[in-house]
Protein backbone atom coordinates (compact mmCIF):
# COMPACT_ATOMS: atom_id res chain seq x y z
CA UNK A 1 0.00 0.00 0.00
CA UNK A 2 1.26 3.62 -0.83
CA UNK A 3 -0.17 6.47 1.07
CA UNK A 4 0.52 9.85 -0.83
CA UNK A 5 -0.94 13.69 -0.09
CA UNK A 6 -2.54 15.71 -2.86
CA UNK A 7 -1.63 19.79 -2.15
CA UNK A 8 -4.24 21.84 -3.35
CA UNK A 9 -5.22 25.48 -3.46
CA UNK A 10 -8.52 26.75 -1.51
CA UNK A 11 -10.69 25.99 -4.87
CA UNK A 12 -9.47 22.44 -4.85
CA UNK A 13 -7.21 22.77 -7.75
CA UNK A 14 -4.21 21.13 -7.37
CA UNK A 15 -1.14 23.06 -6.92
CA UNK A 16 2.98 22.01 -6.52
CA UNK A 17 4.10 22.27 -3.01
CA UNK A 18 7.67 23.58 -1.93
CA UNK A 19 8.30 20.84 0.09
CA UNK A 20 9.10 17.76 -1.56
CA UNK A 21 6.16 15.20 -1.01
CA UNK A 22 6.58 12.00 0.00
CA UNK A 23 5.01 8.36 -0.81
CA UNK A 24 4.52 6.54 2.86
CA UNK A 25 3.92 2.60 3.68
CA UNK A 26 1.66 3.63 6.26
CA UNK A 27 -1.28 6.23 7.29
CA UNK A 28 0.46 7.22 10.73
CA UNK A 29 3.58 7.86 8.90
CA UNK A 30 2.43 10.21 6.66
CA UNK A 31 0.05 11.83 9.34
CA UNK A 32 2.76 12.54 11.03
CA UNK A 33 4.52 13.81 8.63
CA UNK A 34 2.15 16.40 7.32
CA UNK A 35 2.25 16.91 11.20
CA UNK A 36 5.84 18.29 10.62
CA UNK A 37 5.60 19.75 7.41
CA UNK A 38 1.89 21.64 7.29
CA UNK A 39 3.37 24.91 8.05
CA UNK A 40 6.31 24.87 5.42
CA UNK A 41 3.20 23.57 2.93
CA UNK A 42 1.05 26.71 4.15
CA UNK A 43 3.47 28.98 3.78
CA UNK A 44 4.38 27.96 0.64
CA UNK A 45 1.49 28.52 -1.05
CA UNK A 46 -0.70 25.39 -0.29
CA UNK A 47 -4.09 25.95 1.79
CA UNK A 48 -5.14 22.15 1.89
CA UNK A 49 -4.44 18.61 1.29
CA UNK A 50 -5.93 15.55 0.83
CA UNK A 51 -4.60 11.64 1.83
CA UNK A 52 -4.71 9.01 -0.55
CA UNK A 53 -4.15 4.77 0.05
CA UNK A 54 -3.15 3.49 -3.66
CA UNK A 55 -5.58 6.30 -4.99
CA UNK A 56 -8.29 6.21 -2.49
CA UNK A 57 -9.07 9.02 -0.76
CA UNK A 58 -9.18 8.88 2.99
CA UNK A 59 -10.87 11.45 4.43
CA UNK A 60 -14.33 12.55 3.35
CA UNK A 61 -13.09 16.11 2.77
CA UNK A 62 -9.51 18.21 2.17
CA UNK A 63 -7.57 18.55 5.32
CA UNK A 64 -6.98 22.91 5.63
CA UNK A 65 -3.76 23.79 6.52
CA UNK A 66 -4.98 27.46 7.70
CA UNK A 67 -7.11 25.91 10.85
CA UNK A 68 -5.05 27.50 13.59
CA UNK A 69 -6.29 31.06 11.91
CA UNK A 70 -9.56 30.33 12.59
Amino acid sequence: MAWTWRFEKADGSEAVPTVEPEEFTTQGDAEAWIGEQWRDLRDGGIDQVRLFEDGAEIYPAPMSLHADEE
